[in-house]
């Protein structure tokens, strides 16, 4: 997936930059801004703008900022951006007085040598570096000269992820000083529909943030709007420095009708899952826990409470143990056990009384919490529909015994042999987090660092609680082989409560209008298996030579030379200026039906508009005529009568029945007693229904 890399960007800027007479001044717009109305250092930020496009939950974001040098001398202007740690950046470009110079994105490693040689060549340039729990900082500076104005503009796009039922769109707001125009738009597009949509600032209190807020949402369609005034902006009713400065979170998640939802665009498909209402599997957890030295006090007092915390939550079907390591390897119990309420409150005591001590034996104590997994499922001694799991929790590097990273992770890797996955959690700043990450991925779990904070306890609870609930196991996501050329991982150790997977792939014949896709997982109770049919039905609305393309799960409206067209699942109403409205209805059937096929309903709303001259198998009927039904008798249904219908000076035998009509309700229709005619309408149309067979329906 494209997250699986994040690079850092470097702005080169031509030397065309250098010879204009742009030095680099030796010191930073960093400090607390204190002039009046926006202007610091002699640099007015007057412009603040992030807009984002959200669809189909992958997020494209532009952040632009426009400053002006309002002193008599040349000034610097640094420009930053704290920006997910899952997101990468696609483009960024650096405007001086009308003038764009664009910027190269490298990976990390060249990035990092090519920023240091440009720095050292007095060259403008960026690099990103990591910023607290979730960002990573972008950040660049440039010379302006007195009177010119600078303009950055950073694109950067990411995958939002599922988190406890919830899609979450996380930005940082720190401008530094007042802005003239502050404002951040969100457009989000969801082809299943939005549930819910909300967006909270962590800077701003509630009744502040409701003027300066917008937020709404319907059908597939959601906004959010936060654009504060220059007053809202203050800190104080007569401050000049600001209060912006915290996090902008924006959460929604999406209907979910079916389990999964796949979605196709030019020859590529993406297939969301997340099945909802299963019962929960069982789980195993080793707890293995570092009791070191470097835990003593707080982190090892804030691991206890996190614990304690998890301890509440251990439903009964689960098992666990604890491995503790410090220079040794010590368990609280020989085996797994269940998590009765007697055995939960004797685990409750032995958390308490644990003490650091020693050194960190990470292999050992890995290995110890592995092996006691494995001999339970060995010797029945877990039910049969369960998961196991290790989470390993550490805040320092192996130093006794097996000390070497790749020789850990080999021993690791070998001792799971692909059966469960590993959890590591990196308490603080002092460890090798590139290893512990690294040992988890390859062991179909992910690490987390756990910040030395006055939260820690409720960060490892949080982390808990995203794994608490699996809710599937093995999980495998199953493609026509002839149908795809590249695909995305499709395998999964679990799926979780609250989550989702997310599976991409490339299709052979980009053409493709229909293919199945198939999911199969171990659930609590039995196997299941998942079938999503993919079809893409389209309508295209032709403009001259330029077609527009929709599905008939769209909604929306298009406008265009006198034809209005609106699409609201599976139906479609089309007006042409003030006369005539038609209504098409697509109407599905039974896939597996032997006979019958989906087909398209074609009803008129106002017939009374048409012309006199209009003519068809529909039209021929649009005007008044004159009809008489006699002699109702029974039919060879008892349930349908026949009936006598003169018409057009024939004679007909008609049989009753019900319809539906659609105009006044186009999504269900409203049913409707009406006389069946025989024959393909023989005496009822004029000429027979083969002359009105065409190839297009326009």
């Amino acid at each position: 997936m494209a997250s699986a890399w994040w690079p850092c960007l470097i702005l080169a800027l031509l030397s065309s930059l250098a010879a204009s007479g742009f030095q680099r001044s030796p010191f930073r717009l960093l400090g607390k801004r204190s002039l009046p109305e926006g202007v610091a250092n002699g640099i007015e930020v007057y412009s603040t703008k992030i807009n984002s496009k959200v669809t189909s939950r992958f997020a494209h974001n532009v952040v632009t900022t426009r400053a002006v040098n309002r002193a008599d001398t040349a000034k610097e202007v640094s420009f930053d951006v704290e920006l997910p740690k899952t997101a990468f950046i696609t483009n960024f470009t650096l405007t001086i007085d009308g003038v764009t110079y664009p910027g190269n994105v490298k990976e990390k490693e060249v990035a990092k040598k090519q920023y240091e040689k440009a720095v050292s060549q007095g060259k403008t340039a960026g690099l990103v570096k990591a910023s607290g729990r979730k960002l990573e900082k972008f950040t660049v500076s440039v010379n302006v000269a007195a009177g010119s104005k600078v303009t950055f503009e950073l694109t950067y796009e990411e995958l939002l992820k599922r988190h406890k039922g919830k899609y979450e769109m996380y930005l940082k707001v720190q401008p530094k000083q007042l802005v003239k125009h502050f404002e951040i738009e969100v457009d989000i597009f969801e082809p299943q529909g939005i549930s819910m949509l909300d967006a909270e600032a962590s800077f701003i209190t509630n009744d502040l943030l409701g003027s300066a807020l917008t937020k709404s949402f319907s059908g597939k369609k959601g906004h959010v709007s936060f654009k504060p005034s220059l007053d809202q902006q203050r800190s104080c009713p007569t401050c000049t420095d600001s209060l912006l400065s915290g996090d902008f979170t924006i959460t929604y998640d999406v209907n979910r009708e079916s389990p999964g939802n796949v979605q196709i665009v030019n020859g590529y498909f993406v297939h969301f899952f997340a099945p909802q209402g299963l019962p929960v599997v069982p789980k195993n957890v080793a707890f293995v826990i570092d009791i070191s030295g470097s835990m003593a006090g707080r982190k090892l007092e804030q691991t206890k409470e996190a614990l304690l915390r998890i301890l509440e939550d251990m439903k009964e079907e689960d098992y666990l143990n604890f491995i503790l390591f410090s220079g040794d390897v010590s368990t609280w119990k020989e085996h797994l056990v269940q998590a009765m309420p007697e055995n939960l409150q004797e685990a409750r005591t032995f958390v308490k009384s644990m003490e650091d001590k020693g050194m960190t034996n990470i292999n050992d104590g890995l290995l110890r919490g592995i092996s006691m997994l494995n001999k339970a499922r060995e010797e029945h001694r877990v039910p049969e529909r369960s998961t196991s799991i290790v989470i390993m929790l550490t805040d320092g590097d192996a130093n006794v015994g097996e000390s070497r990273p790749e020789k850990i992770q080999e021993n690791v890797r070998n001792a799971i042999g692909g059966k469960f996955p590993l959890y590591n959690l990196g308490f603080g700043n002092n460890l090798n987090y590139n290893f512990l990450e690294n040992m988890a991925l390859e062991n179909h779990g992910f690490a987390r660092r756990i910040y030395e904070d006055s939260d820690a306890d409720l960060q490892l609870q949080g982390f808990y609680e995203e794994v608490a609930n699996p809710l599937l196991t093995g999980v495998e996501m199953e493609y026509p082989e002839n149908a795809i050329l590249d695909l995305t991982q499709n395998t999964y150790q679990h799926f979780y409560d609250g989550s989702e997977i997310v599976v991409a792939g490339r299709l052979v014949d980009e053409d493709m209008n229909s293919f199945k896709a198939d999911v199969k997982g171990h659930g609590a109770t039995n196997d299941l298996t998942f079938t999503e049919e993919v079809t893409t039905e389209k309508i295209t609305l032709w403009n001259r030579a330029m077609p527009s393309t929709f599905s008939w799960l769209d909604t929306v409206t298009v406008t265009q030379d006198g034809l209005s067209m609106m699409i609201n699942r599976k139906n479609m109403v089309v007006s042409f200026g003030d006369g005539v409205t038609f209504v098409v209805v697509l109407h599905q059937v039974w896939k597996k039906h032997p006979v019958h096929r989906d087909f398209l309903g074609f009803y008129v709303v106002d017939s009374h508009r048409m012309s006199a001259q209009t003519h068809g198998l529909l039209g021929q009927f649009f005007q008044p005529f004159d009809f008489k039904v006699s002699d109702i008798r029974p039919g060879s249904d008892p349930t349908k009568p026949d009936a006598t219908l003169v018409l057009k000076n024939h004679q007909l035998i008609v049989t009753r029945g019900s319809q539906k009509d659609y105009r006044k309700d186009a999504s269900i229709g409203t049913k409707v007693v009406c006389w069946f005619v025989h024959n393909n309408g023989e005496g009822l149309i004029d000429g027979v229904h083969t002359d009105y067979i065409v190839p297009n329906l326009f």
